[in-house]
C-alpha cells in the first residue's frame, strides 16, 4: 500500500499490533483481519511492533507478507513497554485511521468495521468496550481477575467518562496525535494502558463499541505485578496532568503530615536514648525535613527534572525554615494583637500552620522543584520521540 497519513484516503486503515512472543497467533490474526475487511472496500495494512521476541515472528511475518499487506518493525535493546510500542506503530502507520489491538486474539478482528464506522461518525476515538450493552468478558475470568479490572476502572472515574478505559482495542484519527516540534510533549505513557493516556491527554470525542473479550488460547499472558505497579505510576501521572497544583497541594499536605510523624518519633527516640529535650528537638528536625524533601521529590513533584540532591535538599531546608518562620510569626501576631486569638491560641496555631504551609508549598513549587525547560521537552511523548517496545497487554 502506498501513500502517507497526510494523503491517505478515508477508506484506508492501519492496524497497529504490539507483539512479544506471539508467533503462534500472528497468522490467525492476519487471516481474520483479511476476512473481516474482505468486500468492505477498505484497504488495510497490519503493522506489528515486535520487541525482539526471538520466537520466529520475523520469519512468520515475512511469509505472510508475500500475500498480505503485513509488515513488522523490531525493537532491539530497549525496555519493553506496550504504550511506547503502540506510539511507535502510530508514528510508522501510513493511514489517517488507525486501529490498535492485541495479538493474542482477545480482541476480535471482526469488530474492526464497527470501530471504523463509529470513527466515521462524529467521534475522534472509538473504544471497544466490554462493559456497555452487548459487550462481555471472557467466561474463564475468575472473581479476582474481574475485581482487579473493575477496581482499575473505578480509579479512572475522575479522569474519563468511559465505561471501559482499560480497553486496548480502539480506533483513532491519526491527525489527533501530536507530532514533532518545539512544543512540550503531550503524551507521557508508562505501562500498557495507552488508550487511557490518549483519552485523558487528548480529550477526543469518544464513542464506545461493544465487543466480547476472549481469553487467549496460545501463548502466555504478560500481566504481572510489575504491570500493576506501572499502572499506578501511570495513574499518578494522569492525575497530576488533570488536576495539577491542586493535587500537588494535597500530596504536599500528606507529605507534611508524614514528616510530622517522623519528627515526633525521632524526638521521642532521641530522648529515650538519653538526649535532652532541646537537643532532641533540634536534631529531630533534620530527618523529618529530609524525609519531606525526598517524598516530595518522588511524589508531589515527580516528573520534573531534578537538580543535584545536595542543592535541592538545601533549598528545601531553606523553604521549610521560611514556612516555619511565617507560621511562627503569624501565631505571635495573632495572639498579641487580635483578642479572639489570645483566648483561642490553638486557632492561632492552626492559622499559622496553614499560612506557613501555603508559603512552603509555593516556594517548593516555584523554586525548589521548579519546572525547567528540560521538563517541557521531555522525551516519551511526541510521536517522533518514541522509544521502547511492547510489554504487557490488557487486564
Amino acid at each position: 500500500m502506498q501513500g502517507s497519513a497526510r494523503g491517505a484516503r478515508p477508506r484506508e486503515v492501519s492496524i497497529v499490533v504490539p507483539t512479544f512472543r506471539e508467533a503462534a497467533n500472528i497468522p490467525t490474526l492476519a487471516e481474520r483481519i483479511r476476512a473481516a475487511l474482505s468486500g468492505s472496500g477498505i484497504e488495510w495494512e497490519l503493522l506489528l511492533i515486535d520487541d525482539d521476541s526471538g520466537d520466529g515472528s520475523e520469519a512468520v511475518v515475512a511469509e505472510l507478507a508475500r500475500r498480505l499487506p503485513v509488515r513488522m518493525e523490531v525493537r532491539r535493546a530497549v525496555p519493553r513497554d506496550l504504550s511506547l510500542a503502540v506510539l511507535q506503530g502510530l508514528r510508522l502507520s501510513r493511514c489517517e485511521r488507525v486501529v490498535v489491538m492485541d495479538a493474542d486474539l482477545s480482541h476480535p478482528p471482526e469488530r474492526i468495521p464497527d470501530l471504523l464506522a463509529a470513527l466515521d461518525g462524529d467521534c475522534d476515538m472509538a473504544i471497544g468496550s466490554r462493559y456497555v450493552s452487548g459487550g462481555s468478558f471472557g467466561r474463564a475470568w475468575g472473581l479476582w481477575r474481574f475485581l482487579n479490572s473493575r477496581l482499575a476502572t473505578v480509579l479512572t472515574l475522575p479522569l474519563v467518562n468511559c465505561s471501559d478505559p482499560m480497553s486496548g482495542f480502539f480506533a483513532i484519527r491519526r491527525r489527533l496525535l501530536p507530532g514533532p516540534g518545539p512544543e512540550p510533549s503531550t503524551l507521557r505513557p508508562v505501562g500498557y494502558k495507552i488508550a487511557l493516556e490518549l483519552m485523558v491527554r487528548l480529550q477526543p470525542r469518544l464513542k464506545e463499541v461493544p465487543y466480547e473479550f476472549q481469553d487467549r488460547d496460545r501463548g502466555d499472558s504478560k500481566m504481572g505485578w510489575r504491570q500493576r505497579f506501572d499502572y499506578l505510576r501511570h495513574l499518578h501521572r494522569l492525575y497530576l496532568h488533570r488536576f495539577g497544583d491542586l493535587l500537588r497541594m494535597l500530596y504536599f499536605g500528606f507529605v507534611g503530615a508524614s514528616g510530622f510523624i517522623v519528627d515526633v518519633v525521632c524526638y521521642l527516640c532521641l530522648q529515650w536514648l538519653g538526649l535532652g529535650h532541646r537537643l532532641a528537638r533540634f536534631i529531630s528536625f533534620w530527618p523529618a525535613v529530609t524525609w519531606n524533601w525526598w517524598l516530595n521529590r518522588n511524589l508531589s513533584f515527580s516528573g520534573r527534572s531534578h537538580r543535584s540532591c545536595a542543592r535541592q535538599w538545601a533549598g528545601f531546608v531553606a523553604s521549610s525554615l521560611l514556612g516555619f518562620g511565617v507560621s511562627y510569626g503569624t501565631y505571635i501576631v495573632l495572639t498579641a494583637f487580635v483578642p479572639v486569638f489570645s483566648d483561642y491560641r490553638l486557632l492561632a496555631l492552626v492559622c499559622g500552620v496553614v499560612l506557613g504551609g501555603v508559603v512552603n508549598f509555593l516556594t517548593a513549587n516555584l523554586y525548589v522543584y521548579r519546572l525547567h525547560s528540560d521538563d517541557k521537552h521531555a522525551p516519551a511523548g511526541s510521536l517522533e520521540n518514541v522509544a521502547g517496545a511492547s510489554g504487557s497487554h490488557e487486564d
